[in-house]
């Protein structure tokens, strides 16, 4: 760290890059700080360092250790990519995708996630898969799509193994397969991704891709719910008030529909399923079971925030 220091004095851009670094990610025995991290990127920069380049522009871009300032982000991203950062391709194409800093423009979103997806950047083969998958900023190919999520998933990036998995289970771009679609969402799932355990527990509810198995569902609708996901709460209530992989508990049901309606979207359809199936289930409930459903949810809700 001390020879590190004497070069970064004397002007060495990769001294400074690494003191940089040192600061922005925690190093051994320096607390983090951010302006010291933008100050020492900002003289490596200035000597061209690509790394350097791309790090100011991230600390312009989150505003830590400068102000908030998209257009300086795209200046420094811009610096970097010139000189083949993947990062810096990947993050000005998410600029143009937002039209920060610059206009809005997916067919430029395109071109810089391409380029840095050329070099194998997950993240960019994601985007560019998006992209395809909506026609946005290029022609829509579900194949293209397909092609896409395929190389981001196989780096294990979650948001491509459930893009795939949802094309498999729609039959874009790929011959519909729910197999193959149950395990790419599992694998998406076993990474945590909710919508990837909301949409492994739906295979497992209607026994496509996979033998029927309502405590299968229950279980992968639970580690959804238990991070908020509306469309998971609303299931659960429904396997609960049907007695479905689980006992038949209308109380259990209603405090899953009740955090099922507080997370959906007000008139959406989570919301809206929600509400219709509590008002079936009150004229099943005694006052005492839909008191104790409230109470539940209200604990729920506290032990999740």
């Amino acid at each position: 760290m001390a020879q590190t220091r004497r070069l970064a004095a004397r002007g060495n851009a990769n001294a400074e890059c690494s003191l940089g670094r040192v600061y922005y990610l925690l190093g051994p025995g320096v607390p983090r700080d951010y302006a010291r991290a933008a100050a020492w990127f900002r003289k490596a920069a200035a000597q061209g360092e690509a790394y350097a380049e791309f790090s100011l522009g991230a600390l312009y871009e989150t505003g830590q250790g400068a102000p908030r300032d998209y257009a300086q982000a795209a200046r420094w991203y811009r610096k970097a990519a010139a000189q083949g950062n993947a990062w810096a391709e990947l993050n000005m194409g998410w600029l143009y995708d937002h039209g920060q800093g610059v206009p809005q423009d997916y067919a430029q979103a395109a071109q810089w996630y391409r380029m840095a997806a050329a070099q194998g950047n997950a993240r960019a083969e994601f985007n560019l898969g998006v992209d395809y998958d909506h026609g946005q900023g290029v022609p829509q190919n579900y194949t293209q799509a397909a092609a896409w999520y395929r190389k981001a998933a196989a780096q294990g990036n979650a948001d491509g193994e459930i893009n795939l998995g949802a094309l498999y289970d729609q039959g874009q771009g790929v011959p519909q397969d729910y197999a193959q679609a149950a395990a790419w969402y599992r694998r998406a799932a076993v990474q945590g991704d909710a919508d990837a355990e909301v949409s492994l527990g739906v295979l497992y509810e209607l026994g496509q891709g996979v033998p029927q198995d309502y405590g299968q569902a229950a279980a992968w609708y639970r580690k959804a719910a238990a991070k908020g996901v509306a469309g998971a709460e609303w299931a659960l209530g429904h396997l609960y008030d049907h007695g479905q992989g689980v006992p038949q508990d209308y109380t259990r049901a209603y405090m899953w529909l009740i955090l099922a309606r507080a997370s959906g979207r007000p008139g959406g359809a989570v919301y809206q399923h929600a509400t219709a199936t509590m008002s079936r289930m009150m004229r099943q409930m005694t006052p005492a079971q839909v008191t104790a459903a409230q109470a539940s949810a209200a604990r729920w809700q506290r032990a999740h925030e």
